[in-house]
């Protein structure tokens, strides 16, 4: 019996196997065109999301609120003008000064009411709260700067100690409403300047009395429970009823919230011309006791002024708040 194999090629026709890709588009690439504006006199209309809340348009100040804020932009030009009425004519403010206390006491009562008024209690509350080193730093700065100017100046200038200590004396007395008035004007911080006047007022019954003693060498008392009465009444009493009138009636506050600043700034002009007025015979006198030479020429008889009392006074103090106000 015979076995016949027989064998044949294998053959298998290639099969294709499909490409797998790496990655899959999540969404299809859909290429925008900008639609071409058949008619040109069509207008482009922006559209604001909804829910955009920070976009809502300001509304603009009325002209007259503009005057009102150049006006009391102009509290050099005040103070100055009534420094030069009462050096002239003395007795315009005697109405004023002869009402003294009390006068300078309602002038500066209102003047921290003007302020009162454009401030909410929650936000002194808040500034107490959010930002008490804001509140330490001023009042460091306060008691550390401004005496310092004040002993460095006195060495500069070569003051005698009469000067020497009233310079002193005066770098060390805390801030006071003017401080405030210029803030408003400058649309500062005025939480903050009221706060910090507060503040630097009270310590000021421990403060100014120890650093006139350690860097003048002359101790000068304070009356701590005068001037904590005066702190409250001149201080915090028109702010906390400024801020209660402002809850309470909106509407009239708003009314007259534009005119406090310029009301604050005549105020405080005011009470600076009525004290410029009441020392104006001790300035003619010493200006009377300077002798002046016709033969000089006009920048030796500049020098004799600035060398007299007169001069040392007016370069030392203009010095002391032209440095404070820079370091400021």
């Amino acid at each position: 019996m015979a076995i016949s194999l027989c064998f044949s090629p294998l053959t298998s026709t290639p099969k294709h196997h499909p490409r797998i890709p790496l990655y899959k588009p999540i969404n299809p690439i859909i290429t925008l065109t900008r639609p071409k504006i058949v008619n040109p006199n069509l207008k482009t209309i922006k559209c604001i999301p909804e829910n955009s809340q920070n976009l809502a348009a300001v509304p603009a100040k009325p002209r007259w609120e503009n005057w009102l804020s150049i006006a009391a932009s102009l509290f050099p030009v005040y103070v100055t003008a009534g420094g030069v009425v009462a050096c002239l004519k003395p007795s315009t403010f005697s109405w004023f000064v002869n009402s003294g206390p009390t006068s300078y006491s309602l002038a500066l009562w209102f003047i921290m009411l003007a302020m009162g008024l454009t401030l909410e209690i929650k936000e002194l509350l808040n500034l107490f709260l959010q930002r008490p080193l804001s509140i330490l730093f001023g009042c460091a700065a306060q008691y550390t700067i401004m005496p310092a100017l004040g002993m460095i100046l006195s060495k500069i200038l070569g003051l005698p100690p009469s000067i020497s200590v009233g310079l002193i004396l005066l770098a060390c007395c805390p801030g006071g409403t003017a401080s405030n008035v210029v803030t408003l004007i400058a649309q500062g911080d005025v939480p903050l300047s009221i706060v910090m006047t507060a503040c630097t007022t009270i310590a000021a019954v421990l403060l100014t009395p120890s650093l006139t003693k350690f860097l003048a060498g002359t101790y000068v008392p304070v009356d701590a429970i005068k001037l904590s009465i005066s702190t409250l009444q001149v201080v915090v009493a028109p702010i906390l009823l400024g801020s209660y009138m402002q809850h309470k009636f909106p509407k009239a506050v708003k009314s007259f919230t534009p005119f406090a600043p310029l009301l604050a700034v005549i105020a405080t002009s005011l009470v600076s011309s009525s004290i410029f007025s009441e020392n104006v015979g001790r300035l003619r006198s010493s200006l009377v006791g300077m002798s002046f030479s016709s033969d000089l020429p006009l920048l030796s008889r500049a020098q004799n002024v600035l060398a007299s009392e007169f001069g040392l006074i007016v370069v030392s103090v203009a010095s002391l708040h032209f440095a404070g106000f820079f370091v400021g």
